[in-house]
């Protein structure tokens, strides 16, 4: 039990014991209470961002001398008590819930709170290496791996077509003007992903990973390639070989419903957009040697992955609500992949602003269609997936999150431009 629950319970056990309970001042400034104390240190803690605490009793606690974006009311003792326990946690829970309550621009109070951590050293220390320990993501190993995507990807096919556009595509678009729509920055990404491959009419891709199947129909469509995509998603396996036959590319595009730990046979290229944050660094090495194997001496490849500036954990809530299992790495984590197989990193760049943006549209789509998200699940699942868009926007617009695209090949192949003009046709 944390200090502050202590100093909490003990005042709750006092006034059961026939002490009247505090009548809570009229005026913010004058808030005396226990309860109010216990969430001045709370707000001490997370760096003072400029939001209002509200309790129950009508108290308004405020630590920040800059003009509050907003306010957060607690429904009651036992979700104040909750939330001083584990923060990190059990704040998303009681919004899930409807027992706090955010008044104010979700995403600029979550922004906000992010920039005032950092400035306080959050995610230094012996605290944040106790959280660590606290909340190690569950691991991936083949049977570990298959029932932490199914929680993740196999919630409907219906539920995701409400919100993620035209593509399916569930991954970074790019941007190539500020004005581009979902769908339009969406394509521009799988061009950006096919130059950066230099992919050529005739030749095989290994894909790990394939969502809903978009990028290897782009690939044999606008490309000619010949790809063999592999995911452990029963719901997007079935959704994408649908659309192969529909497409007429199905003779171009084999969806395989298997772990990328049983990827065989030998590739031009090797691609994987949004499935390393999944692996589990514990699994790097193996994947890299399973990308060796896949490419020989002579093949490229690229990944596409959600990042970190240093090594740290994914949210707690995000990683035991949403993506059980997940942890995006640091570049120097990534190395684990290629360093050990003698891999040449050729290109890195950084999309963390345009997913930024994709996510914009996606939580824009998705309080569109959160009446129907409402009647298909209920009000709870409405404002966890609310709460994930907006964190995860936040994430990436104060830099806690990143989007890396690594391009990498084997070191014996000297088949790699000299400019990045084919970037940029």
């Amino acid at each position: 039990m944390s200090a502050l629950e202590q100093e909490l319970r003990s005042s709750q056990e006092h006034s059961a014991g026939g002490m009247p309970a505090r009548k809570p001042p009229a005026q913010a400034s004058q808030a005396q209470s226990v309860e109010a104390r216990l969430l001045r240190r709370l707000l001490k803690i997370l760096g003072d961002p400029p939001i209002a605490f509200v309790l129950w009793t009508g108290e308004r606690v405020a630590n920040a001398t800059e003009e509050l974006l907003g306010s957060v009311r607690i429904a009651d003792r036992s979700t104040l008590l909750r939330l001083l326990r584990d923060t990190r946690v059990r704040f998303g829970d009681a919004y899930s819930e409807g027992r706090i309550e955010i008044e104010g621009d979700l995403v600029g109070m979550l922004e906000a709170v992010y920039r005032s951590g950092t400035r306080n050293g959050a995610g230094s220390g012996a605290l944040h290496r106790l959280a660590t320990l606290w909340h190690r993501p569950r691991a991936n190993s083949v049977a570990r791996s298959r029932d932490n995507i199914h929680h993740h990807y196999d919630i409907g096919n219906e539920f995701y077509k409400l919100w993620l556009g035209k593509t399916m595509a569930y991954t970074c678009a790019y941007y190539p003007t500020p004005a581009a729509s979902l769908d339009e920055a969406q394509t521009a990404k799988m061009d950006h992903v096919c130059r950066k491959l230099r992919l050529r009419p005739g030749e095989s891709v290994v894909e790990a990973g394939c969502g809903w199947g978009a990028l290897g129909l782009h690939m044999a469509r606008h490309y000619g390639a010949k790809v063999r995509a592999f995911n452990i998603s029963h719901e997007q396996i079935v959704f994408a070989r649908e659309r192969a036959r529909a497409e007429g590319l199905a003779a171009q595009v084999e969806y395989v419903e298997d772990d990328y730990r049983n990827i065989s046979g030998r590739y031009d290229a090797f691609v994987s957009v949004g499935m390393l944050e999944h692996v589990g660094i514990e699994n790097y090495t193996r994947l890299g040697g399973v990308i060796r194997r896949a490419l020989g001496s002579d093949g490229r490849g690229l990944i596409h992955t959600i990042g970190r500036n240093r090594p740290a954990l994914l949210h707690p809530w995000i990683e035991r609500r949403i993506f059980p299992g997940a942890c995006p790495p640091a570049l120097s984590e990534m190395m684990q992949v290629f360093e050990p197989w003698d891999f040449s990193i050729l290109d890195v760049e950084n999309l963390r602003l345009h997913y930024a943006k994709t996510l914009t549209h996606w939580l824009a789509l998705y309080e569109t269609a959160s009446e129907h998200i409402r009647r298909m699940f209920d009000e709870r699942f409405v404002r966890m997936w609310r709460l994930y868009l907006a964190g995860s926007i936040a994430g990436f617009t104060t830099g806690t999150m990143q989007l890396f695209q690594v391009v990498f090949a084997p070191r014996e192949n000297n088949d790699i431009p000299l400019t990045r003009a084919h970037l940029y046709p």
